[in-house]
């Protein structure tokens, strides 16, 4: 039997972290599970062989049991937990029931109540008029899944971020030759629409290749050129097969929000969106801002190629996975010209922090480091608390020694809107400050934003010269898009950050950059794509 690819091994782990969550297990092994998959798919070794010669642990992040699962996937070439998973949580019904706005568990015990296990099935008992023999369904919720198989949605109950987005509408695009759309090609962060679309002739033989694809458990919707799948987690993806002098006009439409594709009026047939935008007759506008109707010409937005450095990092000094040396070897590795090495502090207190006396020890792995990799530069900076009375979390003297310095609030998030706004805006106008970083404090999906008052910290950034940030981890993306270009508009300078915490979280600069574009930034609205000179 051939040795498994990392593709394979990562999308099997992935599909058992999404069961392992549909069956209740804790977000922490959840977590592990996706961190491990990630892992694996930016490896470049063979997995499949470190795992046969016994070496796998010498990835970080592989513990006992995911080696365990990993000895057995490349053993037998399956997972029977997936298998045994699968039969208890029934993802062709949960896909149906987050489209309904249910949970799992109640789709689950609704098919165990009565003996069914497909979309098929469900539709049966529902015309039999079946649905409410089951305990807990009523009504309301009768109405709600009737609707849901009548009338299947694209969207997912709450939003995917955008790397699991992406992951997801990429793996599918690049199987079927396609292009992703939907929301993440919009780079949402939050994304609620998923869909690919592919060009052929045969829009049969697609429809197909989309059902086979180990991602997609089942159809829940199919016509002539286009199918609805749900993932092993229900999540929607919609597939638009176009005839090819059709594609760039499908791939526009399924791209852009409803209010700005219907502003566009009837739409021509073009084969790209190039040739569809100037049969429009209007500039061709890029995805992230198709959001609202405009015909007008967009400003030249950022590139990520033009970002010179990252101003905020992670290292092994606080929660980081990495040390100085290898974040900074990584990040000029990409091209970088620079990075700032922003550990925490003290008062954050859930990881660990540095006080005054660990950042100067700190000073000096940086500077080691920074003979080593010279011209390349690492920054000496620092994530700073904001402490509750607005004070910050390091002695003035040695803020002032810093190359860098960003402040954040980590605690006391539910304080009133003056205080936090109070709070904030003391970090501002304190002189050693350069950046305040992901300012709203959100997690999306489990953390909503602090309530500070941005328009009173936008005109305070401006009059101070300091910067806000947009952060590119992907359950932050803060500031987000709307919230860039508002601080644009009010003439304040951005930083597209990573807040990585190991070298491949480097790669979510990207997500940064999007965002900014998003708020219509360009490249002069950005402070890092600056020259170092520029920037201490």
């Amino acid at each position: 039997m051939p040795l498994p690819d990392n593709a394979t091994i990562a999308e099997r782990l992935e599909t058992l972290a999404s069961l392992l969550e549909l069956a209740g297990a804790s977000y922490y092994s959840v977590r592990a599970y996706r961190r491990a998959a990630e892992l694996i798919r930016a490896t470049p070794a063979p997995v499949a062989e470190l795992v046969r010669t016994g070496r796998v642990r010498e990835l970080r992040g592989i513990g006992p049991a995911i080696e365990t699962r990993l000895r057995e996937l490349v053993e037998t070439g399956t997972l029977a937990e997936i298998d045994e998973l699968e039969g208890e949580v029934q993802p062709e019904l949960v896909g149906i029931g987050r489209m309904a706005g249910l949970g799992p568990q109640r789709m689950a015990d609704l098919g165990k109540a009565l003996g069914i296990r497909t979309t098929d099935q469900l539709r049966e008992a529902a015309a039999a008029g079946r649905l409410r023999e089951a305990p807990g369904i009523g009504p309301s919720t009768e109405a709600k899944i009737r609707d849901a198989l009548e009338r299947p949605r694209t969207a997912p109950r709450r939003g995917l971020l955008l790397n699991r987005a992406w992951q997801l509408v990429g793996g599918v695009a690049e199987a079927l030759g396609g292009e992703a759309a939907g929301d993440p090609r919009r780079w949402r962060d939050s994304s609620e629409r998923l869909a690919v679309v592919v060009s052929s002739e045969q829009p049969d033989q697609a429809i197909e290749r989309f059902r086979a694809l180990p991602d997609i458990v089942a159809l829940v919707e199919q016509e002539e050129r286009r199918a609805l799948g749900v993932t092993v987690d229900g999540v929607p993806i919609e597939l638009v097969v176009a005839a090819p002098a059709r594609f760039g006009t499908e791939l526009l439409r399924a791209t852009g929000t409803a209010a700005y594709v219907d502003a566009l009026g009837e739409l021509p047939d073009a084969p790209d969106e190039a040739a569809l935008y100037r049969a429009l007759g209007i500039p061709y506008l890029p995805p992230e801002l198709r959001e609202e109707p405009y015909d007008g010409e967009p400003p030249p937005l950022v590139e990520l190629a033009r970002i010179r450095g990252d101003l905020h990092v992670h290292t092994t000094w606080s929660d980081g996975k990495a040390s100085v040396l290898e974040m900074a070897e990584a990040a000029r590795d990409l091209g970088y010209e620079y990075i700032a090495i922003c550990d925490h502090t003290r008062n954050v207190r859930v990881v660990p922090g540095l006080d005054a006396d660990e950042l100067r020890r700190q000073g000096d792995e940086i500077a080691a480091a920074n003979e080593q990799l010279s011209p390349f530069r690492i920054l000496r900076g620092t994530e700073c608390d904001i402490l509750a009375d607005g004070s910050l979390d390091l002695p003035d003297d040695v803020l002032g020694e810093l190359d860098w310095v960003q402040a954040s609030v980590h605690a006391g998030q539910r304080q009133a809107r003056a205080q936090l706004t109070k709070r904030t805006l003391a970090a501002v106008h304190h002189p050693a400050v350069r950046s305040i970083s992901h300012p709203q404090g959100r997690i999306i999906n489990h953390r909503p934003p602090n309530d500070v008052d941005l328009d009173a910290v936008f005109a305070a950034c401006l009059a101070t010269g300091t910067a806000v940030e947009t952060n590119g981890l992907p359950d932050r993306i803060d500031l987000s898009g709307e919230l860039v270009r508002e601080a644009i508009r009010a003439g304040v300078r951005i930083t597209c950050s990573t807040d990585a915490h190991s070298v491949r979280g480097l790669g979510n600069m990207r997500l940064a950059v999007a965002t900014a574009r998003r708020g219509w930034a360009t490249a002069a609205d950005v402070l890092n794509t600056r020259p170092v000179s520029e920037i201490v």
